[in-house]
């Protein structure tokens, strides 16, 4: 709550970047909320009002302190600094200029929060080292950059007082060129505005109640009784109001999870009525005032749970809890494994893995004559649209999608949370209205990477070929279907790694439970897949008695190769390119690991160095993954991308532009960009499955050439012409040749004046899979290999890691500095899944009891980028989101069991747990 009721509002004066000023409120408001709320200073981010994150770090008196700690009272007659304290000439400061050209800002929640406790570490230390700044900033978490990024911004901040050094070549080519991302400088500045940062006025605020229990039933009581004794409650909002359909979920076909629930819950957090109303209201009301009989039942916990005889069904029409399945078949697996030279088998179970994005669920939704906009965070505004159409009962024409500045999504902010219940309230009420989840609310309610139980075996000839994988998964999918047909479905495709295996046999599930639901996270099960997958082929390498690393190399896939699918690869095949440069690294760090453990025998740290490989389709698995990207010129000559690929830190709004621009042949700093809104852009798909460089890049390159050829025919030009826009014309030089074409005289296409449009459209050939698995599920394949470096303390079970070095196939770094983010990111992403992050319901719902890496956990990172071009990307781009993570945790376990014998199969491997396989094994 913002205030204490019954506390008298009190002047008080402070000084707030450098002018003095008085603020009447209660003395216990957090400072947060008063910069915020008074002062419109929302470049103070809140993540959780804890303290746990550090978004909402501000100086006082020159210090740092979490904002949403500090009571009003306290900053009376300090001096208050915020990020919007920088660069009041107009211009960025060198700390913003190094974190612009670092790629330090990546979705930008959590940039002004390091920003000031970067300001107040280089007033004292103006050149900080390495361990100044982590010990400075790890106050601040970050769940997008790895953080590496961010201790070189810093550090560097003393080159920049010169601005010219940010500066890019702009005559050559945008693509390959390290520019700052075009949204940046709104990230540095605090200006980037995100889900809670805005709303009209007069919003009604809302807010839901959910399930205390994991499976229970309920009867509502006399609601309007609660309305008449609280004025303030303008509604109360329960699965009657609906008026459509209440029921969302991904697939056209499987929308099984209620908008608001219907007499039942299925898991803790189930949303079951929503209060709307005046902000102070909705606020301080007693949630257990609402007459709510809750009847509880023993929930169904687990996969084990779920499959047993008996067991209660989820939901009546999946009555064995079971709500898909997946295949993959190849060759005779079971043959080769009885007559296997060299077999391994093992088991592997995995938790929830919470996305913990700094920006909680935030937006709001007003009615505008017959229709609805929506304005929030999201991954896929386009997916909320016609979720929103369909609990509304309109037609997809009457909504509007407006993506807010996405705060970390990784694949949580894919399925719709508040968009529906806001679109609703403001439908039924005619008013806007807006939702800010608090961090409890988000994590107990918000989708969780799949738990999973995966059994394996794996052979391999008396020359270290491999030649079967056999494989059983299950994935727990929670309360509701969310995801997991994807899970099910993708698995299969990934589950024997990017190698030559020519008999496979692989079957998945995805079973309901009275859980979280389980989501989209950062690959779509194939992280914990290739968890085992690299664990049987390690075991394989030792019982040969090969490297390894040699072993991977030399079952590593080809171009031309035929994949356990079927699928015959193209000559974008990157993975042994990505081995040799790993290489050294290996021969020269596995020999350190081993003379030092040779030489301090009797020290209880132990070193090791690991190894792990990937590869990832990119986009959907066998279906339809269309994107489509236009570009417009005007008659005045304003150039326009209209791009509804949504930027979640990742880079996209600048990496389209980049591939567009040197498509269409004219330079960056001449085009506007609009961008995610679904009344102004057309749609691009998701952003997610590593889909956006390889797809709606494509389709950008294709809307590029498609107005440049416009152009050459207006001209009667060559390929090989040059474009020069000017104030109301076109220049085109041709071999000596130069031809002026007055836009003013063009028509008008549309009531904006464009006078030309540019549209691409992409959609990745692929094919279906028939019941065996057989078939071409995706046009493009990205490949890695990482190298984890650590040490283990034997007597505590602690692990403390020294480098990871990455080697990642990307087909064409469009952008570098944003590829390396997203590597760095992806690794951080990958230790937490390794050694830190489990998901309890109930019990880790907040940013203290769940654990994320922080800048002391994530080590120096080195990146190798290999560009096997592939012949379908724009100028050979492919994915790296998801990729970036997948080999992380089975790196980091190879290097474990170098160290101490121990093999993996319980993830995450906490201390506990690696101590007390460390006394079992003796």
């Amino acid at each position: 709550m913002n205030e204490m009721p019954g506390l008298d509002l009190a002047a008080t004066a402070f000084t707030l970047n450098g002018r003095a000023v008085t603020c009447t409120a209660a003395p216990d408001k957090r400072l947060a909320d008063v910069l915020r709320e008074d002062f419109g200073m929302t470049g103070t981010k809140v993540g959780c009002d804890a303290g746990d994150c550090g978004a909402c770090t501000v100086l006082l008196d020159g210090r740092q302190v979490c904002a949403c700690l500090v009571p009003l009272a306290q900053a009376t007659g300090a001096a208050v600094e915020t990020v919007e304290s920088f660069g009041d000439d107009g211009g960025e400061t060198a700390l913003q200029r190094s974190f612009l050209h670092h790629g330090a800002a990546q979705c930008g929640i959590c940039t002004p929060g390091m920003l000031m406790a970067a300001t107040e570490l280089l007033r004292r230390e103006p050149r900080p080292d390495g361990a100044e700044v982590r010990d400075a900033l790890g106050g601040v978490l970050c769940r997008c950059t790895g953080y590496g990024k961010i201790v070189e911004a810093v550090m560097d901040a003393h080159r920049f007082e010169d601005a010219a050094n940010t500066a890019v070549d702009t005559d050559g080519p945008a693509v390959g060129a390290r520019h700052i991302r075009v949204d940046g400088a709104a990230k540095v500045s605090g200006r980037d505005l995100f889900g809670a940062d805005a709303a009209p006025a007069d919003s009604l605020w809302l807010r839901v109640l959910r399930s205390p229990h994991a499976r229970a039933r309920y009867e509502i009581g006399d609601l309007d009784a609660i309305r008449a004794s609280h004025p303030g409650i303008v509604a109360i909002l329960t699965t009657n109001d609906i008026p459509g359909t209440n029921r969302f979920g991904i697939y056209p076909d499987l929308k099984d999870q209620p908008v608001l629930a219907e007499g039942v819950v299925r898991y803790r957090g189930d949303a079951v009525l929503a209060l709307v109303g005046e902000k102070t209201a909705i606020e301080t009301f007693d949630m257990a005032l609402l007459p709510v009989d809750w009847f509880s039942e023993t929930p169904v916990a687990g996969i084990e749970a779920a499959l047993a005889a008996g067991a209660p069904a989820i939901h009546d029409d999946h009555p064995d809890n079971i709500l898909t399945r997946g295949r993959l078949e190849t060759g005779d697996a079971a043959s080769a494994l009885a007559a296997a030279v060299a077999m391994a088998e093992g088991n592997l179970r995995t938790g929830f893995v919470e996305h913990a994005y700094i920006e909680p669920e935030a937006g709001f939704a007003k009615r505008v004559g017959d229709r609805i906009e929506v304005t929030a965070c999201t991954q896929a505004p386009h997916m909320d649209l016609d979720e929103t159409a369909h609990v509304l009962g309109v037609a997809r024409d009457a909504v509007r999608i407006i993506p807010t500045g996405c705060g970390g999504g990784f694949g949580g902010k894919l399925d719709v949370s508040l968009q529906p219940l806001l679109a609703v309230a403001a439908w039924t009420l005619n008013r806007p209205v807006r939702c800010i989840y608090n961090r409890i609310e988000s994590m107990a309610s918000s989708t969780k990477r799949h738990p999973a139980t995966i059994a394996a075996s794996a052979a391999a000839d008396r020359q270290g070929n491999l030649t079967a994988l056999r494989m059983t998964a299950d994935f727990d999918t929670g309360a509701y279907a969310s995801w997991g047909p994807t899970v099910a479905g993708r698995v299969p495709v990934h589950a024997s790694g990017p190698y030559r295996v020519p008999n496979v046999s692989i079957r998945s599930r995805a079973i309901y439970s009275n859980a979280p639901p389980s989501g989209a996270f950062r690959g779509f099960g194939v992280p914990q897949t290739a968890i085992i997958q690299e664990r049987l082929f390690d075991d394989l390498a030792e019982s040969l008695s090969l490297d390894p690393f040699e072993f991977r190399y030399r079952n590593a896939l080809r171009p031309g190769d035929r994949t356990a699918t079927g699928q015959v690869l193209s000559e974008s095949v990157g993975l042994t390119e990505c081995l040799e440069k790993l290489r050294p690294r290996w021969e020269e760090l596995r020999r350190q690991a081993e003379d030092q453990n040779a030489a301090r025998a009797a020290s209880p740290r132990r070193r090791g160095v690991g190894v792990g490989c990937m590869w990832y389709g990119c986009g959907n698995t066998s279906m339809s993954n269309p994107s489509e990207i236009r570009v417009a010129l005007d008659r005045k000559g304003g150039l326009t991308l209209f791009n509804g690929a949504v930027d979640i830190g990742q880079g996209s709004y600048t990496v389209i532009l980049q591939i567009c621009a040197d498509a269409l042949g004219l330079p960056l700093d001449r085009f506007r960009l609009v961008v995610g809104d679904t009344d102004l852009t057309p749609d691009a798909g998701k952003t997610s499955a590593s889909r956006q460089t390889f797809v709606s890049g494509r389709a950008a390159f294709l809307a590029g050439r498609d107005l440049r050829a416009q152009f050459l025919r207006l001209a009667n030009a060559g390929e090989e012409a040059t474009l020069e826009l000017g104030q109301g014309q076109v220049t085109i030089r041709d071999e000596g040749r130069e031809t002026v074409i007055d836009l003013g005289a063009l028509p008008a296409l549309d009531d904006r004046d464009n006078v030309l449009l540019g549209i691409g459209a992409f959609d990745p050939p692929t094919t279906a899979l028939d019941e065996n698995g057989q078939g071409d599920p995706y046009a493009s394949y990205a490949f890695a290999a990482q190298i984890a470096d650590l040490e283990v303390d034997i007597e505590l079970g602690t692990v403390h890691l020294h480098r990871i070095v990455a080697a990642h196939d990307v087909g064409r770094a469009i952008n570098p500095t944003l590829v390396e983010g997203q590597i760095h990111g992806g690794i951080a992403q990958g230790i937490g899944l390794a050694l830190m992050e489990e998901y309890v319901p109930g019990r880790t719902e907040n940013l203290h009891d769940y654990l994320i890496p922080t800048m002391g956990d994530v080590p120096e990172i080195e990146v190798m980028l290999v560009e096997a071009a592939d012949p379908l990307g724009p100028f050979g781009a492919k994915g790296i989101g998801e990729p970036a993570l997948v080999p992380t945790a089975p790196a980091i376990f190879g290097a474990i069991r170098h160290a101490t014998g121990v093999r993996a199969s319980r993830v995450p491997l906490l201390p506990h747990r690696l101590l007390a396989a460390l006394q079992e094994a003796g």
